[in-house]
């Protein structure tokens, strides 16, 4: 079979172009908020009209369309969905062994209060996981947390994909610059530095929308120390590792700061109302647990963020490398009909470059696979039968066969977009707008990551681009290769993928619509902001970038 090179203006009029290439976006735009499809049905179309955009608007074969929507769809089973299953299996083991009404009991101990329950664990504990792991993981088990302590699961899913706003730039060890910088052939140290900085003025407001989204400005003046707190604590962690240390460690030393200072914090201090959802009442402390029955409570939890930290381990992860000792629990191969068939051409890449399409199952060094091993672990540790783990595990997956579905489909779907260049297209249409582009150069991330749901993938795709048009209208290609990062932290609340598993996590299949119109006003706010500060740093402040 041939290769085939992509082209991005297959119309002839870039401008039409990109309309025909928004189409799939439009339609999930309007099935999730006009029509309200459930997310399997509406990702499941959004698939098919992309791949037959791809096939007679683009000309692309056949054979390698239906390859990409398997490849995309095979990956988000693996390692996405795999992340999922797990996380949950953990969470619902935990409940059904009595574990969590201490972890609740333990909670509340600290603050009844839901708002700064929040705070500690969709914002501060919520970061350590995107730091440590990412790929979905952060909110599906904050959200569960939070759920099991009286939040409707729909609110507190979407409250925590606002709360991860803050570190997915720095997520999965500094994974996102790292290859922003690669693709742009820049310093990663030098864009994570300046992501930092730009994500210090959002960390900072984040905490703060999410609380005033739960109780508006009366609940801002009625714990704005504790959220001050826990803002300008995981700041100082961020910027001082994202400047001085590397772009590996800024989400876990912010939310590790952010985390120890809060609870310290509320040791001494304490808001002067008890804020409670209406629907939910402050659960009585009819009992009183010992240190080592909380302890036991959250070694799950404990054994987990140990598990995630292991496997990200430089040691740890060359065990999986060729002549590593556990090389051969990986899978690799190329995916017929898509591996190298595809050409990408300037300006999307530098230079005339095959793209690569290789499906690893990585069976041990997966992340699913560390909660997975974390939630045996602790099966162990709390004394569960094992009956109780096999039924356990097979209940989740029963639960999750829709969701899992509406995951595989809309990672399908960017798949088919990435390798047939509808999303190069868009991303050449904001490229057009010459010297304002550095307040789209954000937006371009953004869209990346509704796209792609991951803000690796989105620097992988657009970062090449971004340091072009940077030299071309005389901004620092930095500036622009940092957006594209920065912007694409706020277009993950938003994204099919994350939406997918967030619904997924907390047994929401087919309320996808709902919990995109949450999130929806605040992504949009918080891009413009970005958009903003990007100009303001490009052409007011330079001397600012690093």
């Amino acid at each position: 079979m041939q290769t085939w090179t992509q082209v991005y203006d297959p119309l002839g009029n870039l401008w039409l172009s990109s309309l025909v290439a928004a189409l799939p976006i439009i339609f999930f735009f309007l099935a999730l908020t006009v029509f309200k499809m459930k997310g399997h049905v509406a990702g499941t179309v959004t698939v098919i009209i992309a791949a037959l955009i791809a096939v007679f608007f683009y000309h692309m074969p056949v054979p390698t369309a239906v390859a990409a929507i398997a490849d995309g769809f095979c990956f988000g089973l693996w390692p996405i969905a795999w992340i999922i299953i797990a996380a949950v299996f953990l969470y619902k083991l935990t409940v059904k062994t009595g574990q969590f009404e201490i972890i609740r009991a333990s909670i509340v101990s600290v603050t009844e209060d839901q708002r700064l329950q929040m705070l500690l664990i969709g914002f501060s504990f919520g970061a350590f996981l995107e730091g440590a792991a990412g790929f979905g993981a952060p909110v599906a088990i904050t959200s569960a947390l939070l759920a099991g302590l009286g939040f409707n699961p729909l609110y507190a899913a979407g409250l925590c994909l606002i709360a991860n706003t803050a570190p997915v730039a720095f997520g999965a060890m500094g994974i996102p610059i790292l290859v922003g910088g690669q693709v742009a052939g820049l310093d990663a140290f030098r864009v994570g530095a300046e992501a930092g900085r730009v994500l210090a003025v959002m960390t900072l407001l984040v905490p703060f929308w999410v609380i005033a989204i739960m109780d508006g400005w009366k609940g801002i003046k009625e714990t704005w120390p504790a959220v001050l707190v826990a803002a300008v604590s995981f700041d100082i962690g961020q910027l001082l590792a994202s400047n001085y240390i590397g772009y590996e460690l800024p989400a876990i030393l912010g939310s590790i700061f952010s985390l120890v200072s809060v609870t310290v914090f509320l040791k001494f201090w304490k808001p002067k109302n008890i804020f409670r959802f209406k629907d939910d009442k402050a659960p009585a402390q009819t009992q009183h647990y010992t240190g080592g029955q909380i302890f036991m409570a959250w070694s799950p939890y404990i054994i987990l963020t140990l598990a995630v930290v292991l496997w990200n381990l430089p040691f740890f992860k060359v065990l999986f490398a060729k002549g590593g000792a556990l090389y051969e629990t990986t899978i690799t191969f190329a995916v017929p009909y898509l591996d190298k068939m595809v050409i990408k051409v300037p300006p999307i890449a530098h230079a005339a470059t095959p793209y690569a399409a290789t499906f690893s199952l990585n069976l041990v060094s997966a992340t699913g696979t560390a909660i997975l091993a974390a939630a045996i672990v602790s099966l162990a540790v709390i004394r569960g039968k094992v009956s109780l783990g096999v039924s356990t595990f097979f209940e989740v997956l029963n639960d999750l066969k829709k969701p899992i579905w509406t995951i595989g489909s809309v990672v399908a779907f960017a798949y088919v977009c990435n390798y047939s260049g509808l999303s190069s297209t868009l991303a050449l249409a904001f490229a057009e707008s010459g010297s304002s582009f550095t307040f789209f150069s954000p937006v371009l991330g953004w869209v990346g990551v509704f796209l792609t749901g991951s803000d690796t993938s989105s620097n992988a795709l657009f970062c090449a681009l971004q340091g072009t048009t940077a030299q071309q209208i005389g901004v620092s290609d930095i500036l622009l290769v940092a957006a594209n990062t920065t912007g694409g932290t706020i277009g993950k609340m938003i994204s099919p993928q994350s939406i997918a598993v967030a619904c997924a996590a907390g047994g929401m299949g087919g309320r996808e619509s709902e919990l995109f119109k949450f999130t929806l006003k605040s992504s949009l706010i918080f891009v413009v902001m970005v958009g903003i500060i990007t100009t303001i740093q490009g052409y007011i402040i330079p001397g600012t970038i690093p």
